[in-house]
């Protein structure tokens, strides 16, 4: 299976000064193929002489180094500069297969990262007086631009990999990088086999109900709950007060300038540490979870947190309403780490020969778990759940906890769970020429051919779909 590491590094100034050149010679030509495609998807639709002209899909790089516009791109080792028109020609292989869109142009700011592939580094083992390697020096560059050894602390053992990232966000670099154990990792479909042999009540002794909010960030159906210590919720809170002070400083210095820049990175400092300490809970979370040896199933709510965090600002025309305590939200939300929760407890579950799942969310926090009752007023406050009909008392987010086991226990065994069935509509694309299946009499488009003379000499012949009057439906 896949393991990755990140471990932080130490360059000394002068290695920071070459690593950000890399950087930068390497996003130039990531941007520059970026700019090239949408250069010749342009003219391709509009301009006459490009047409049948397509954007070229490849790993040249040449057209972007000359001597006078850009001297410093000879100034790195020509892998970085491959690696970079590699890295573009990668994304395009991910919209191709559907996995992304198309891509992007690559900001100066913010986190910055340098892909670096065998020809650029190695890994020298140190041995002690027995012969056992007991670390490693990772030496950077080529013969011709040497950048010696960068230091950096692998808090765990690791294999050698084919190709490291160095990436630096908020005055800190790391090194990071993936290899092959080779153990082999149960797929999700032999696990899932495995579980359905189990009966009824055997899978409900080994599924373990998680449920996600915001004053708890998780709750277990085994009356477990996972929340951020006192100390940290007092640290975020100090760190969130001196964000908001540098940001304060940062817009009264002109923008671009030295201090500008200072402010910019107590700022990113501020934010960075945050990110750690949630990024920290939510790895000890799983791993509690995962570690566990009672339970082989977890279950989450299917929540589409991106989504339930989205702006309801609105816009000119239709304002939004309760905007601020919209905003709040999302911001609880996002702190409680909902999905990186999920994410983390699944690849851990798979690893350990375990499987997590997702089942619908709907009136989770208002069904009783011991008879299935469901009403609003089940739930008297955040925390206290009282069921209307049998009277069982409990915890509201372990009782929602609950029932989700009760789901996923449905799910895994083919019972069936009650999907909400998603509407959809697409309008199929017309062939010219074809006729639409619609009943007589409505409006149907006719074919429009309009004949154009070039200076050349050439006659051109444009097919265009008109409608006589407006169009009110669509073939579906």
């Amino acid at each position: 299976m896949q393991i990755g590491n990140r471990f932080r590094c130490y360059p000394t100034p002068a290695q920071e000064k070459v690593l950000l050149q890399w950087i930068g010679c390497q996003r130039f030509i990531y941007n520059a193929k970026v700019q090239e495609d949408r250069y010749f998807r342009t003219f391709a639709r509009k301009s006459l002489d490009h047409t049948g002209q397509f954007a070229p899909i490849d790993q040249q790089y040449s057209q972007f180094k000359h001597p006078e516009l850009t001297p410093w791109l000879s100034e790195v080792p020509s892998q970085l500069l491959r690696n970079g028109a590699a890295k573009w020609m990668q994304a395009y292989s991910r919209f191709f297969a559907g996995l992304a869109g198309r891509p992007t142009i690559q900001a100066k700011y913010g986190k910055q990262s340098v892909w670096l592939t065998r020809e650029l580094f190695s890994f020298e083992p140190i041995k002690d007086e027995t012969g056992k390697v007991t670390h490693h020096l990772l030496h950077l560059g080529t013969k011709k631009h040497p950048l010696d050894c960068l230091a950096f602390t692998a808090h765990r053992d690791y294999a050698l990999p084919a190709s490291i990232h160095l990436s630096i966000h908020a005055g800190r670099w790391h090194v990071s990088f993936n290899y092959d154990d080779g153990i082999a990792e149960p797929s999700v479909e032999e696990i899932t086999q495995w579980l359905r042999s189990f009966s009824t009540a055997e899978l409900s002794s080994v599924t373990l109900g998680l449920d996600r909010g915001v004053k708890i960030p998780l709750a277990a159906s085994n009356g477990q709950q996972f929340d951020f210590r006192a100390i940290e919720k007092k640290r975020l809170t100090q760190q969130e007060k001196r964000k908001k002070r540098w940001q304060r400083r940062q817009a009264r210095r002109v923008k671009g300038s030295g201090r500008w820049k200072k402010a910019k990175q107590r700022v990113a400092q501020c934010q960075q540490y945050a990110t750690d300490l949630r990024r920290d809970f939510c790895h000890q979370t799983s791993h509690a979870l995962v570690a566990d040896p009672a339970y082989k199933l977890y279950v989450f709510e299917a929540l589409k947190v991106k989504n339930m965090t989205a702006s309801a600002k609105g816009d000119t025309e239709k304002p939004g309403k309760n905007v601020q305590q919209k905003a709040g939200l999302n911001r609880a939300i996002l702190a409680s780490g909902w999905g990186q929760i999920k994410v983390y407890t699944q690849y851990k579950a798979l690893r350990a020969g375990k499987l997590c799942i997702e089942v619908p969310a709907h009136y989770s926090s208002q069904e009783c778990s011991h008879c299935g009752f469901t009403h609003p007023d089940n739930r008297h406050s955040q925390a206290a759940f009282v069921c209307q009909s049998c009277h069982c008392t409990d915890n509201a987010d372990t009782n929602a906890a609950k029932v989700l086991v009760k789901r996923g226990v449905a799910l895994m065994l083919g019972e069936g769970v009650a999907k909400k069935k998603v509407k959809r509509a697409r309008v199929k694309k017309q062939k010219v020429g074809a006729e639409c299946s619609k009943p007589a009499g409505a409006n149907q488009p006719t074919l429009v051919e309009t004949w154009v003379n070039r200076p050349d000499g050439n006659i051109l012949a444009y097919r265009s779909m008109k409608r006589e009057t407006p169009a009110t439906t669509l073939c579906v």
